[in-house]
């Protein structure tokens, strides 16, 4: 799996580089890895450009690359024309992806660092039975939160 990997991620970094950023190139690394790593690896299948390019693709779809009121913003047709893929391809490799890792938009798992912020998800945690936006609970339950590894700082001190 590890020549399947490295190739895999050649591709995502050259076109991560070009037209993305490099926290999409680093989620990238860390799918492709997820993926050759599962047993039996789905990626054994099929062309290393076309899981390439569902890994960004279905990565854009978590954290809306496709909207173009991003600041970073891509569409379905340029993915398909930097990773050499037909766009229904890409499309589908992304849906298999997505349903292997069980992910969805605003995913906390498979967000870009620079989204995590923006993202309730990550944020919204029960406590004692009701679900509540952490970042507005007294720094005591966020210590918590964070020690448990349930949130990925503690808000008080970001804004310190």
């Amino acid at each position: 799996m590890k020549d399947k990997y490295e190739e895999i991620v050649a591709l995502t970094d050259a076109v991560c580089k070009a037209h993305l950023n490099q926290e999409y190139a680093d989620l990238s690394r860390r799918l492709a890895a997820h993926l050759c790593r599962k047993r039996p690896s789905p990626v054994v299948n099929g062309q290393a450009k076309s899981w390439a390019g569902g890994i960004v693709y279905a990565l854009g779809q978590i954290n809306f690359l496709f909207d173009k009121s991003q600041t970073l913003h891509s569409s379905p047709d340029e993915l398909s024309e930097y990773f050499d893929v037909g766009k229904n391809t890409l499309s589908t490799k992304a849906k298999q992806i997505r349903d292997i890792i069980n992910s969805y938009q605003m995913d906390p798992e498979w967000s870009l660092p620079s989204m995590i912020d923006r993202n309730p998800l990550v944020w919204m945690l029960s406590v004692n039975g009701l679900i509540v936006d952490v970042r507005h609970m007294p720094r005591e339950v966020q210590e918590i939160a964070f020690e448990r590894g349930l949130i990925p700082y503690i808000p008080a001190d970001k804004n310190a």
